[in-house]
C-alpha cells in the first residue's frame, strides 16, 4: 500500500515521541525524559500530527459531543444530544483538542521546525511543518480563541512551561507571514519530503493549500478586519503556486480500513479515521450518526441530489459490532409508500418522539428466512449517515477545492478582485464541486448534469447582497459536514445557515449551559493551576470568565 511504509515508521515514533504540554508544569519531567531519544526524522513528525487530526479516537470525541450538535449537522444520539444538543457544560469533554493536540501535535510540528530551521538541506520539510502546525492552530484557536501560540510546543526547546496566551488577533497575523513565508521557502531542488499521507511530497500542491488558506483565514477576519482581510486574500491569489483549482488540489488525510475497534489499543493507533468509526459507534442498536433536521431538511426540502446520498434509513438488527455492511436499506421502500422521515429536531434524543412506523415488506420477506427480525413495524423512519461516511478509510478533510469556490464567491460579491469572475458562477462552480466531492471520496453516486442544473435552477445564488451570502455559507455548511472543524467555525463567522436554539424546539428545560448556542469551547479547568498567570490574563481580554458564550475576536455576527 502507497503509505504502509510511513505508517509503520508512525508506528515506531510513537514509542520515541516528546509528550510534553505546552502550558502544564507537571509535565515538565515528560520534556526532559533522558530515556527518550533526542532527534526523531521530521518527516514522521509532520505524519504523527496529519493523522492525529482525525485519527485521535479519544480526541475526535469533541466533534460527535459538541461540534455536530452546534452546527445542528447531527443529532440524536446519546453523545451528540446530551453534549452538544442540551448544551451540557463538561470540562473534560470540551478540554480534548487542547490536550491533545497540544501535548502531541503541537509538541512534534514545534520540534520538527527548531530542528530543520538553519539547515539549508531540509527547507522544504521545514516549511511543510510551519504549514501544517498554522493550521493545527487555528484548529485550536477558532475553536477556545486566545491560547499559547508562540511559545508553544517549546517545553522541551526553551523551557517554556508557562507560554503566554496570544490573542486571537495576533495569532492570524502570524499564519499570514508563516504561510507566505513557507510558500516562498520551497525549493524543487532540496530535501523530498517523505511518509506525507496527504500530497504525498508534492510542493507545489503544499503551496497551493498554504496560500488557499490564506484564503480562508482573510475570510475569517473580513468583517473585524476587512482592510487587513482584503489586502491578505488577494495576495493570496497572487502567491507563488497558486490556490487549489480542481479536485485534485484536495488537502485530504489518508487513512487505511483497519477494523473497527474501541479497545485500548484504538487510542493509540491513528491509523483509520477515527471520526469515520465513532460514527459507526460501538453499540449497533444505537448507531450515533442520526442526521439532525436542520441538515437533513435543509436537502430534503430543496430537492437536493445530495439527499439521500448522505441519508439513508437503516434497519440495524442484523449489523455486527465492526462492520455497517450487514444493514438493510429501507429508503427506497419508504420513499416509494410515502413514508414520512422522521429526522431529530436539536435538542432531540432518536426516541423523541418514539418514531412512528409503518408495514415494511421489505423486512416481512426477510423475516421468512430469518425469524430474528420482526416485520409487523418499522421505525427506522430517522435519517442516519450513509454506510459510505462510516469507513476507516475515509479521508481526513484539511481543505478542499469546493471551499475555495465559496470563499472566491464570497470575496466577489465584497467586490475583491478575483480575476474577472462573478459571485454567481464562482457559487454554482462550488455547488458542483461540493457534489462531485462526495461521488470522488466517499464512493456515492455521481451526481449527473441534469440533477445538478435543475437542482441550481431552484436554488441560485438570489439577488440582494445578503441573500448571496446566505446562499454561498449554506453551502459551504453542507460540503462541510465531512469537515467539522470547519463547519463550526465558517457557520459562526457568517451567520449562515441561521439556526434556531433547541429551546426553540421545546427542550429549553434541558439546556443546562444556557439556551444560547455556544460560540467557543471553554479553557481546560487545569489551565487555572498551572498556567495560573497567563490564563487569567486571557480570560480578562475575553469578558472575564471563562463561559462558552463569549464570542472570539472574529466572530462579530452575535
Amino acid at each position: 500500500m502507497k503509505y504502509k511504509q510511513c505508517y509503520i515508521k508512525v508506528l515506531l515514533v510513537a514509542s520515541v515521541l516528546f509528550i510534553g504540554a505546552c502550558s502544564d508544569e507537571y509535565m515538565e519531567d515528560l520534556n526532559t525524559d533522558p530515556s527518550k531519544a533526542a532527534t526523531i526524522d521530521p518527516n514522521a513528525q509532520l505524519t504523527t500530527a496529519q493523522l492525529q487530526t482525525y485519527g485521535d479516537l479519544g480526541m475526535v470525541e469533541i466533534h460527535r459531543n459538541y461540534l455536530y450538535a452546534f452546527s445542528q449537522h447531527l443529532m440524536g444520539s446519546w453523545n451528540t444530544t446530551n453534549y452538544g444538543g442540551r448544551h451540557t457544560i463538561d470540562n473534560n469533554e470540551m478540554s480534548r483538542i487542547w490536550t491533545s493536540f497540544y501535548t502531541n501535535a503541537i509538541k512534534n510540528l514545534t520540534d520538527g521546525m527548531a530542528r530543520t530551521a538553519e539547515d539549508p538541506d531540509k527547507v522544504n520539510i521545514n516549511s511543510a511543518l510551519r504549514i501544517y502546525r498554522v493550521y493545527m492552530m487555528s484548529l485550536i484557536t477558532d475553536i477556545y480563541g486566545d491560547a499559547p501560540y508562540i511559545e508553544a510546543g517549546k517545553g522541551y526547546l526553551d523551557s517554556k512551561f508557562n507560554p503566554r496566551y496570544d490573542t486571537q488577533e495576533e495569532i492570524y497575523d502570524d499564519f499570514f507571514m508563516e504561510l507566505a513565508a513557507a510558500v516562498a521557502a520551497f525549493d524543487n531542488g532540496k530535501d523530498q519530503i517523505t511518509s506525507d499521507v496527504i500530497f504525498d511530497g508534492h510542493l507545489g500542491k503544499w503551496q497551493k493549500l498554504a496560500n488557499s488558506l490564506r484564503l480562508r483565514y482573510a475570510m475569517r477576519i473580513s468583517d473585524v478586519a476587512p482592510e487587513k482581510a482584503q489586502e491578505e486574500f488577494q495576495n493570496a491569489l497572487q502567491a507563488e503556486g497558486g490556490v487549489m483549482e480542481t479536485a485534485d488540489d484536495d488537502a485530504l488525510i489518508q487513512y487505511m480500513a483497519i477494523a473497527f475497534s474501541f479497545g485500548q489499543d484504538a487510542y493509540a493507533d491513528f491509523r483509520g479515521n477515527a471520526l469515520s468509526q465513532l460514527l459507526f459507534g460501538n453499540d449497533p442498536a444505537n448507531n450515533p450518526s442520526y442526521l439532525c433536521a436542520t441538515f437533513f431538511n435543509q436537502m430534503y426540502t430543496t430537492d437536493d441530489p445530495r439527499t439521500f446520498r448522505i441519508a439513508r434509513c437503516y434497519y440495524d438488527g442484523l449489523m455486527s459490532a465492526t462492520s455497517p455492511d450487514n444493514r438493510i436499506d429501507l429508503t427506497q421502500e419508504m420513499l416509494d409508500k410515502g413514508i414520512a422521515f422522521q429526522p431529530r429536531e436539536p435538542g432531540a434524543y432518536s426516541w423523541e418522539p418514539w418514531p412512528t412506523g409503518y408495514e415494511s415488506d421489505l423486512l416481512r420477506a426477510l423475516a421468512e428466512s430469518n425469524p430474528s427480525i420482526d416485520p409487523a413495524v418499522a421505525r427506522e423512519t430517522e435519517p442516519k449517515l450513509a454506510n459510505n461516511f462510516l469507513q476507516g478509510d475515509n479521508p481526513g478533510v484539511v481543505m478542499t477545492s469546493a471551499e475555495v469556490k465559496f470563499l472566491l464567491a464570497e470575496a466577489a460579491l465584497k467586490e475583491w478582485s478575483v480575476g474577472g469572475r462573478t459571485a454567481e458562477e464562482l457559487y454554482q462552480q462550488g455547488v458542483r464541486a461540493a457534489m462531485n466531492f462526495l461521488s470522488d471520496n466517499y464512493d456515492c453516486e455521481v451526481v449527473s448534469d441534469e440533477e445538478f442544473n435543475t437542482y441550481i435552477a431552484d436554488n441560485g445564488i438570489g439577488y440582494t447582497a445578503e441573500r448571496k451570502k446566505e446562499a454561498i455559507n449554506t453551502q459551504a455548511w453542507m460540503l462541510h459536514f465531512t469537515n467539522p472543524y470547519e463547519g463550526w467555525a465558517n457557520l459562526r463567522r457568517s451567520g449562515y445557515p441561521r439556526l434556531k436554539s433547541p429551546a426553540e424546539y421545546g427542550f429549553g428545560q434541558f439546556l443546562t449551559g444556557g439556551s444560547e448556542i455556544p460560540v467557543r469551547l471553554s479553557y481546560p479547568v487545569l489551565e487555572s493551576s498551572y498556567n495560573k498567570k497567563n490564563y487569567e490574563e486571557a480570560l480578562g481580554r475575553m469578558g472575564g470568565t471563562n463561559s462558552w458564550n463569549t464570542t472570539l475576536w472574529w466572530d462579530t455576527t452575535k
